[in-house]
């Protein structure tokens, strides 16, 4: 598709290597039940009872369709799991009731038992060479500004961005945003001294591979410049950033595409220039929802255009005037919309400019929406195709009545 909105076959951004493996959903009940799961050969559970309670054996583990909002998860950070500490805070809220008050260990052997099953061992080799892929760089990096590392959030956000969060209301946050098509929102996010810190950061890391000769992944499949900022060691203080402020807007602003549940994260920064990246063809994210943020440079051009949300059946249809959005970046502004909503990046016509990425996942979402066809909660083309079967089912139905009148006169 063309940047006015004519058809054209549109691609779909994603990391370079597969994503890890989706947490597991707990089926497709509707009324909260709790839910087998297939049986796999893993024994690292046998079951068995602690403080009175009988844990179940790994052939019964199970987990609830619909979350405990008000268990507060342990923190798994400390371990050195096969997955990410943060998916395992987030699982915990699916555990079965009598599990919730076992102690940490009991909880991990059983939601190990789960992800393991759901991935296979060809994904779980991938994903541990990607560990020592970046233990490596992390082991050899030198980091420039150690703060950045973990999360301090009256040096990261702006003071009105933090007071929206503390409320945690959706007026709160509309207090502070825009919304100048629906579905995108645009707000001021980010200090200027953390803008600056994190362009010298990435620059300094850029630096060390230019000498090191060090062989780095680039962020997706489009952009051939710009960094992940998981894979040097922002991992954990991105996954605080993901569920600590970005998912409690996300859960108001974006329920129906899992905005509730997010649970995983792609970080990155992209570059755009004369010698970088120049723009960004049109594509949708691999995300629920994705945040975008200029950290700078000097630059102009670079704008984003938006085309309207489109699930996977819908992505390459036609845009509908009301659809067409163009945004300019802003320093330390952010972007948050849907993955889904079909977007590109004109060329950078001068300077520099880099952009922060934080694409947010659902796994919960991503399980459920594979046992879903109609999509129209949030695909406009869904929602158009609905209508229009619902105007012609009303036609029909005047059409009858006529017919019926006319039969009995």
């Amino acid at each position: 598709m063309s940047n006015d909105g004519a058809p054209a076959p549109l691609d779909r951004q994603s990391e370079p290597t597969p994503p890890p493996p989706s947490q597991p959903a707990p089926g497709n009940a509707s009324d909260g039940s709790v839910l087998p799961h297939s049986n796999g050969n893993s024994t690292n559970d046998n079951g068995g009872q602690q403080n009175g309670v009988m844990v179940p054996s790994n052939v019964t583990h199970r987990l609830r369709l619909n979350p405990n909002a008000d268990h507060k998860p342990d923190n798994y950070e400390d371990l050195d799991l096969d997955f990410s500490p943060f998916l395992f805070s987030s699982l915990e809220r699916y555990l079965p009731p009598n599990l919730l008050p076992l102690s940490r260990d009991v909880k991990v052997r059983y939601m190990r038992d789960i992800l393991l099953r759901y991935s296979p061992e060809s994904e779980r080799i991938r994903l541990q060479k990607h560990r020592e892929y970046r233990q490596k760089i992390i082991s050899n990096y030198q980091r420039l500004h150690r703060e950045l590392y973990t999360m301090h959030a009256t040096t990261f956000f702006v003071p009105s961005f933090l007071k929206a969060i503390n409320e945690n209301t959706e007026q709160g946050f509309r207090n502070i945003m825009s919304e100048p098509t629906p579905g995108i929102f645009t707000f001021e996010m980010l200090q200027p001294r953390f803008c600056e810190m994190l362009l010298a950061e990435v620059e300094n890391f850029e630096k060390w591979v230019h000498e090191t000769k060090f062989r780095i992944m680039r962020p997706n499949t489009m952009n051939k410049y710009g960094a992940v900022l998981d894979d040097f060691g922002m991992e954990t203080m991105l996954d605080k950033f993901t569920e600590e402020y970005i998912r409690p807007i996300s859960k108001v602003f974006f329920p129906e595409v899992g905005g509730s549940t997010l649970d995983a994260h792609h970080g990155f920064v992209v570059e755009y220039g004369m010698d970088r990246d120049l723009d960004l063809g049109f594509h949708v994210d691999d995300s629920e929802v994705t945040l975008n943020v200029c950290l700078g440079k000097q630059f102009s051009g670079g704008e984003l255009f938006f085309r309207g949300v489109r699930c996977e059946k819908h992505v390459n249809t036609e845009t509908q005037s009301e659809e067409i959005f163009d945004y300019s970046h802003v320093p330390g502004r952010a972007v948050l919309h849907r993955g889904r909503h079909r977007h590109g990046a004109r060329a950078t016509t001068s300077g520099n400019r880099i952009n922060l990425l934080l694409w947010c996942r659902s796994s919960v979402f991503r399980e459920l929406r594979k046992y879903q066809k109609d999509f129209s909660s949030w695909c406009a083309e869904c929602q158009r195709e609905k209508k229009e079967r619902q105007h012609q089912s009303v036609a029909a139905a005047k059409l009858e009545l006529l017919r019926r009148g006319e039969t009995a006169t």
